[in-house]
């Protein structure tokens, strides 16, 4: 049977392990698309969860908007992958099926979805130029 010091020593031991991870968790916050656009003409999802970082981040607003607003006039159909990655080099998002922003983030090409940043899978859609649009 533990004494009542190894217990209360485990539980410090738990709480100082649980401090240490919520230090090295970036802050997350809702980036809701009202704050962006009035009146959009794709509402759904409201909000994005980011980091308080990219959700400052205005090229990533600035296709927000663009997708919400379904104004893709700014955008236009890559010629070759090199458009697409050079994209990714400047900061600036492709738009993937006019569904989806996508970013490049430690040699992971991600997708954003309402609840943040996820995989996006290989498929061959992927590979079609037409599925893209670059600013």
């Amino acid at each position: 049977m533990r004494s009542k010091s190894q217990f209360g020593t485990y539980i410090v031991m738990l709480s100082n392990f649980s401090y240490n991870i919520a230090m090295y968790q970036k802050k997350k916050e809702k980036l809701f698309v009202y704050e962006l656009i009035e009146d959009p003409a794709v509402s759904f999802p409201s909000y994005y969860v980011l980091s308080t970082s990219m959700a400052k981040n205005e090229m990533l607003q600035e296709a927000i908007m663009a997708l919400h607003s379904f104004d893709f006039s700014h955008y236009g159909t890559p010629k070759t992958f090199d458009d697409i990655f050079s994209m990714f080099g400047s900061g600036t998002f492709p738009i993937y099926k006019e569904k989806y922003i996508v970013g490049y983030f430690g040699n992971k090409m991600m997708y954003l979805e309402s609840n943040g940043w996820k995989g996006m899978p290989a498929t061959a859609d992927i590979f079609k130029l037409e599925n893209w649009l670059v600013y």
